[in-house]
């Protein structure tokens, strides 16, 4: 029915209840007149915009932002809890982008300032979808699911730079020599503060394993 009808309608139900005496045959009428005016209000009502729910906040094109470097963390088997003290945040203000390995969160307008949180690349994956920011009256609570059980040594991924390569291809020695290189500072330290019998066993050491002698001149460091 159209709303042209049914605004007929209603305007002939108003004249019979202004006619009717009895009251079960008002209670009806009022009844119905209330069932064609929640039609008409359905019929008249404007057309939503397609996709207005799903619509992603609009961009904020040359913002600055100032990093928050300094946050506290803690976690347990599932979940990674970072918390960032900062007043003022309002949730809709907040904006953020979860991926498996990386987070980045915004704060806009936060006492006329925008602030910005990012770790470009995590200790380890994330699932994106069951992650959630939320805001409290003087701090930020960001949880991230982890995607596999188990404990984190740190929120950032590092290189481990002591971990021995495993290829069987390379040269036996490559694998000392790279342990060597990564020790390197701390071999000039025990050179610089050693006396001269450990100098002299750190300089055969270094020249015994370039030379391919390791057996020897790596026993004097034992």
């Amino acid at each position: 029915m159209s709303a042209e009808e049914l605004r007929l309608e209603l305007d002939e139900l108003r004249r019979l209840e202004g006619l009717a005496k009895r009251p079960r045959v008002q209670s009806l009428l009022a009844n119905e007149i209330r069932n064609v005016e929640a039609k008409l209000a359905k019929a008249t009502a404007p057309a939503p915009e397609p996709h207005a729910a799903a619509t992603a906040a609009p961009a904020r094109p040359g913002l600055n932002y100032v990093t928050l470097g300094s946050f506290s963390w803690d976690q347990d088997n599932d979940k990674i809890r970072i918390y960032i003290f900062l007043e003022g945040v309002e949730q809709e203000k907040v904006e953020t982008i979860f991926k498996p390995m990386s987070v980045d969160i915004k704060f806009h307008d936060v006492n006329r300032k925008n602030y910005r949180c990012a770790i470009p690349k995590l200790n380890k994956e994330i699932i994106p979808e069951k992650c959630k920011v939320v805001v409290k009256p003087t701090k930020v609570v960001v949880t991230l699911c982890k995607a596999s059980k188990g404990n984190w040594l740190d929120l950032h991924f590092k290189e481990d730079k002591f971990k021995p390569s495993m290829d069987k291809e390379k040269d036996p020695m490559s694998g000392i020599m790279d342990l060597m290189k990564c020790m390197d500072l701390r071999v000039q330290n025990m050179y610089e503060e050693g006396d001269e019998d450990m100098k002299r066993t750190i300089a055969k050491a270094w020249t015994d394993a370039r030379s391919g002698k390791t057996t020897d001149s790596l026993s004097g460091l034992r």
